[in-house]
C-alpha cells in the first residue's frame, strides 16, 4: 500500500501572479466617430452578461490534441450559457514547477492536471482538492471508465480525480527499418537486448534515444529493469521501509543501469538532452535511435509531430528476463496518463467538473481516438493496430506500475531522479546510489 505523503505545499519559488478565475461581460462600451465624438457604441452581444470564466491547466501542447480541448470547451459554454473555460496548455516538466507555485500561494486554477499517485495524496492531506466522489456517483457515471483508472484516482475511499488522456503502459517502440536493414530480429529478452543494442552501437546507431536532462524518462527504464530482476513488490518494499534500497537485486538493477549508460545504449549526451524540446523524438524520427522506451501516449504525439514516420513504428514489450522474479506481462505506466482535478478554491467545482467530462463526450472520444489515444473508457473501439496492441497491453498486463517518479512522495521522487540521473551519468556508483536511496527516503 503506498505510504502518506509529506506535504509540499512549502514555498519552493515566489508566486507568481495567475489569471483571474472570474470576469464578467462588459456593461457597454464607448468609441470616436468621424467628427471626432465620443459616442456610446452598442453592448457586447458576444457572451451573456455576468459570464463566469473557469481556468483549466493541461499539458497537452500538441496542436492535434490541444485543439480536441479547445473544442471541448467550447462545447461546453454553448451548453452552458453564462460560463466558459480558459484551457492554458503548458510544457510537461515547468507546469509542475508552476503547479507547486500555485499551490503555495492559493491560487490554483479551477482545474488541474496531475499523475496520481504520492503527489496527489499530498495534494489532498494538504486541503486543496476538491472531492468529486459525489459528481463521479452521479447518474453511475465514474462507471464509463475502466475501474483500473477510477481506483487510480481513490485516496481515503473518495474520488479526486477524473483519468482523462490515456491509457499508457510503458512500451519500447522501435523502428522496423533500421531492424530489417541490419539483420536484426526484435529481442524478447535482455539477453537479446543487450546483444541487439551492442550491434547497433558499432554501426554508429543510438540503441534506445532518451532525453533524461529532465531525468523522468531514465526512471522508467530503471522501474522496468528493476521489476525484471527483483520482480514487481521490491520498489513498493523499499518505499514503505520492509526493506531498503540496498538488497542485492537493487544493486544488480543499478548496475545495470549504469552498464547501459558506460556502453553507450542511450548514447552520449543523454542527460543534456530535454524531453520537452522533442529531442530524444527527433533522434527517433530521423533514423538515428533505433528503439524508444515511452508511455504509450508517444503514438499520438508521433501523429501530430511526424506522421509518415508512423507506419515505421513497431511495438514490443520491456524485454523479459527468464527464471527471474519479474515478468514480461509486467508494465511500468497508467491506466488514466493525466488525471483532471477540481481545485478545493474555484469557486463553482460543479460546473469544473461538469466541464471536465465535456473533455470525453462522444464527439471527443471519437477526436481522441482518431489522434491515436486511448481514453479509460469501457466499451470504445478502436481504429488502428498500434492503438489496439497498446490497449490490448494495458488490458493483459499482470501488474501495471505507477512510474515511479509519481509512486513516490515529492521529495523522494527528485531524491530517485537526481541521484539515478547521476548514476547513468558516471558521477556516483550503484552502492552509493542505493545507500543514498536508503538514507534519504522517508518512511510513515
Amino acid at each position: 500500500m503506498m505510504k502518506m505523503c509529506k506535504t509540499v505545499l512549502a514555498a519552493i519559488l515566489s508566486a507568481a501572479m495567475l489569471m483571474s478565475i472570474t470576469a464578467c461581460g462588459a456593461n457597454g462600451n464607448t468609441a470616436v466617430n468621424t467628427a471626432g465624438d465620443t459616442v456610446k457604441t452598442s453592448q457586447d452581444t458576444t457572451k451573456p452578461v455576468g459570464t463566469t470564466k473557469l481556468t483549466m491547466w493541461h499539458i497537452q501542447t500538441q496542436e492535434n490534441v490541444a485543439a480536441i480541448i479547445d473544442a471541448s470547451m467550447d462545447r461546453f459554454a454553448k451548453d452552458n450559457p453564462g460560463f466558459e473555460v480558459e484551457a492554458i496548455p503548458m510544457q510537461n516538466d515547468p507546469y509542475k514547477t508552476k503547479l507547486i507555485t500555485a499551490m503555495s500561494a492559493n491560487e490554483l486554477p479551477d482545474i488541474f492536471i496531475h499523475w496520481t499517485g504520492g503527489p496527489m495524496a499530498s495534494y489532498i492531506d494538504s486541503g486543496v482538492v476538491y472531492d468529486i466522489t459525489e459528481f463521479m456517483n452521479k447518474d453511475n457515471y465514474k462507471d464509463r471508465f475502466l475501474d483500473a483508472a477510477v481506483n487510480q484516482a481513490i485516496y481515503k475511499d473518495s474520488i479526486w480525480a477524473v483519468p482523462i488522456e490515456n491509457v499508457s503502459p510503458a512500451l519500447c517502440f522501435y523502428n522496423k527499418d533500421l531492424f530489417e536493414k541490419n539483420g536484426l530480429q526484435v529481442p524478447k529478452t535482455l539477453d537479446e537486448f543487450e546483444t541487439v543494442s551492442d550491434t547497433f552501437v558499432k554501426k554508429g546507431i543510438i540503441p534506445v534515444a532518451l532525453a533524461n536532462k529532465t531525468k523522468w524518462p531514465g526512471s522508467i527504464v530503471y522501474g522496468y529493469l528493476l521489476d525484471r530482476i527483483a520482480g514487481p513488490n521490491a520498489f513498493a518494499d523499499a518505499n514503505n521501509g520492509v526493506t531498503g534500497f540496498d538488497t542485492a537485486d537493487f544493486k544488480a538493477t543499478a548496475t545495470k543501469m549504469q552498464d547501459w549508460a558506460k556502453k553507450g545504449y542511450f548514447g552520449k549526451d543523454f542527460n543534456g538532452i530535454d524531453y520537452d524540446a522533442g529531442q530524444d523524438r527527433q533522434l527517433f524520427y530521423n533514423d538515428k535511435a533505433a528503439m524508444y522506451i515511452m508511455g504509450g501516449w508517444f503514438m499520438f504525439t508521433a501523429l501530430g509531430e511526424n506522421p509518415d514516420f508512423v507506419k515505421k513504428i513497431g511495438v514490443m514489450q520491456f524485454p523479459s528476463n527468464p527464471d527471474s522474479k519479474g515478468k514480461a506481462s509486467e508494465y511500468i505506466g497508467t491506466m488514466g496518463d493525466n488525471f483532471y482535478s477540481v481545485s478545493k478554491n474555484s469557486q463553482n467545482p460543479e460546473m469544473a467538473f461538469k466541464a471536465i467530462t465535456y473533455l470525453l463526450d462522444d464527439q471527443a472520444v471519437k477526436d481522441r481516438i482518431a489522434a491515436g489515444k486511448i481514453p479509460p473508457l469501457k466499451d470504445i473501439v478502436l481504429t488502428d493496430d498500434i492503438s489496439k496492441m497498446i490497449s490490448e497491453s494495458a488490458s493483459s498486463a499482470t501488474v501495471m506500475q505507477l512510474w515511479l517518479d509519481q509512486f513516490l512522495a515529492p521529495n523522494d521522487a527528485e531524491l530517485h531522479k537526481g541521484e539515478l540521473q547521476k548514476l547513468m551519468g558516471g558521477s556516483i556508483t550503484p552502492d552509493e546510489y542505493d545507500a543514498n536511496m536508503t538514507k534519504g527516503v522517508q518512511h510513515k
